[in-house]
């Protein structure tokens, strides 16, 4: 399984002009589909890119064209949030009236029936999720993993940061955290996702490969970090592909199923070669030829909400292929297409 997480900011730097975002997020709106629909996972699906959208960064107009993309089968809206000495009544505010708008304007999202609230996916922007930072700076919520839970998030997917000092003592992991109110960093405990287990605590946290690279030597001496970022001057390439791999991922007593989860920031300029270009396209070649060829790998491009639904599947020791689960818990949001754009999807049908 694999799942492309984007800190996806339209509006990152200093002195962004309107205009400059417009040009980064229209990179994305056209670019991206083209490159995506060259490949296909086991199933038939192109790979998926999970658009972590800033709640602080909202502009009706960016979130059209990403829900356009989405509507096409490329990509998915999920939940992204900066900020700074914050309290538990003005994030759970701050979530609801999101996630709402979210889902009111552009389709994002499914509502529980039973609780009513809308189910989404979380990373918390500067990796300080739970205020998890030893300053306590960029976030100031303790309580943060029960407000997310109470608010309709199903699944954190912020991690790893290494080497900030955020990163959380469990690494390589698919686990349940619970919150200790009044406490930070409560996540850096929990307890693994197991077949036949089950759910626990407040939250589950589905981190990305974190390893490290001795074919990558700083001052030809100690290996790098390999903590599963994408950016340009961190393509994508097969040996990074191979650490990710053999982090070997998974829920526990269910290891033939592996979960790789990546992550970007895919806005900023200096990257979106890398993410709409060839390092891209030759990340997908050599996924599909090696780690698809349907005896010893299948491959599955999934979302973020699809692999939450596929580690469900697994705790819950489901029969079959796991490309059949992707919506096993959450269903899949019917994006709302802006009328700009639906001559054009109809032509596309």
């Amino acid at each position: 399984m694999f799942c492309f997480v984007d800190h996806y900011e339209p509006q990152w730097g200093k002195n962004i002009s309107i205009e400059q975002e417009r040009a980064r997020v229209d990179r994305w709106l056209y670019e991206y589909p083209e490159v995506a629909r060259k490949f296909k996972d086991a199933d038939g699906h192109p790979p998926k890119h999970s658009f972590f959208y800033p709640e602080e960064e909202y502009r009706r107009e960016h979130l059209d064209k990403i829900a356009y993309i989405c509507a096409q089968g490329f990509g998915e809206i999920e939940v992204h949030l900066h900020h700074h000495d914050d309290t538990s009544e003005n994030l759970r505010n701050t979530l609801n009236r999101f996630t709402e708008t979210l889902h009111e304007n552009h389709g994002a999202f499914c509502r529980n029936p039973e609780s009513g609230h809308l189910e989404y996916a979380f990373i918390h922007g500067n990796w300080c999720l739970n205020n998890s930072r030893p300053d306590g700076k960029l976030c100031g919520v303790n309580d943060e993993l029960i407000i997310l839970k109470e608010t309709g998030c199903f699944v954190d997917m912020t991690f790893p940061s290494a080497p900030s000092d955020t990163q959380p003592a469990f690494a390589n992991e698919i686990y349940y955290a619970k919150d200790n109110p009044g406490h930070p960093n409560s996540h850096n405990v929990g307890k693994p996702v197991e077949r036949n287990g089950e759910p626990w605590g407040d939250l589950m946290l589905i981190t990305g490969p974190l390893a490290l690279n001795w074919r990558r030597l700083k001052k030809k001496i100690f290996p790098q970090i390999e903590n599963s970022d994408i950016r340009g001057n961190m393509p994508p390439t097969a040996d990074r592909i191979d650490l990710w791999m053999n982090t070997q991922i998974s829920v526990k007593n269910k290891e033939d199923w592996l979960f790789v989860k990546v992550h970007t920031h895919g806005t900023q300029e200096e990257s979106m070669d890398t993410l709409l270009g060839e390092p891209f396209a030759d990340m997908c070649r050599y996924l599909e030829n090696k780690y698809n060829d349907g005896k010893k790998y299948k491959l599955h491009y999934v979302s973020a909400r699809e692999m939450y639904n596929i580690v469900k599947a697994a705790e819950a020791d489901v029969q079959g292929e796991p490309g059949d689960y992707r919506d096993f818990i959450i269903p899949k949001p019917e994006y709302k297409v802006a009328d700009i754009f639906k001559e054009e999807l109809k032509h596309k049908a």
